[in-house]
């Protein structure tokens, strides 16, 4: 039997949003609304195509990023750092400090948009 709530896109959405530790009126203040119509599209099963590009870019990541993201997929993509037999993952086919860096870059880029999205509002 198939969960209904399997491919809850606001879900989806707002677990992305809580993991890159950002608030709901953050969100808002990125996309140009308010937090009420985040706080709706969360509670959403589905979302329009035109639509999910916003919050992918405002929460920098791809729409297939939030189409295909499950709690699965973040626990296997953490667990992969990790090799039990020796203490660290000799399999590791990328470096995990370029991974770092890069979300620390787009989390940089993230907050620069909404010290702009700020400034535009006031």
């Amino acid at each position: 039997m198939m969960t209904p709530t399997k491919n809850h896109i606001g879900r989806k959405i707002s677990r992305i949003r809580e993991l890159r530790d950002m608030k709901q009126e953050a969100l808002a203040q990125a996309m140009g609304t308010n937090q009420q119509a985040i706080s709706l599209m969360e509670n959403s099963e589905t979302i329009d195509e035109d639509k999910l590009v916003e919050v992918a870019k405002a929460l920098g990541v791809s729409p297939d990023a939030i189409k295909n993201f499950s709690e699965e997929n973040v626990i296997t993509y953490f667990n992969s750092f990790h090799d039990h037999s020796s203490g660290f993952n000799t399999n590791c086919t990328f470096n995990p400090l370029d991974k770092l860096i890069e979300a620390y870059e787009e989390n940089k880029k993230l907050y620069e948009r909404l010290l702009d999205a700020e400034k535009r509002s006031k």
